[in-house]
């Protein structure tokens, strides 16, 4: 299963504190989503519950008939990269996309846009506004997962052979 969540881009401390705040034993969407706000900054029940699936995706909390819950596994950095760029969709095509030479957002966007799919094109006005923050925000994930390096004209291939 992808996932096609792509909250802002938080730290790797962040994502401990969140992924702690949920309990052991299955939980409602809900009490999850509030455990995240009160654990961390976020504030909007929407963007918790953009968090809770992403943490799903990464394999730090599952779901199961009566909730979310914790996992017992705690992933390193690379783990957590390996999930993202199983998981998450659009991220394989967007490093796919990454060469040597930096390409800003727009380009990167530009490979994924065919793959987007029709429901979500007309589920908003601006489809492409949306997927286009979607894309920088997955660029800036892949970034913190060491998949990626920003550079001062947009984002490449990792160099430090992370995502080789």
């Amino acid at each position: 299963m992808r996932y096609k969540v792509a909250p802002p881009p938080r730290s790797l401390s962040f994502l401990r504190t969140a992924r702690e705040a949920i309990p052991l034993v299955p939980d409602s969407e809900a009490d999850c989503c509030r455990a995240i706000q009160t654990a961390t900054d976020v504030t909007a029940r929407e963007t918790a519950q953009k968090y809770l699936v992403f943490l799903q995706a990464l394999g730090l909390v599952a779901e199961s008939e009566r909730g979310y819950y914790r996992t017992q596994t705690d992933p390193d950095r690379a783990a957590l990269a390996s999930a993202f760029e199983d998981s998450v969709f659009g991220v394989d095509a967007l490093l796919g996309a990454l060469g040597s030479e930096p390409v800003d957002a727009e380009a990167a966007f530009d490979t994924l846009r065919d793959e987007v799919p029709r429901w979500e094109r007309e589920r908003h006005a601006d489809w492409e506004a949306v997927w286009l923050d979607r894309v920088t925000n997955l660029l800036e994930w892949a970034v913190l997962f060491g998949l990626a390096e920003e550079t001062a004209d947009g984002y490449r291939q990792s160099t430090d052979g992370t995502n080789q």
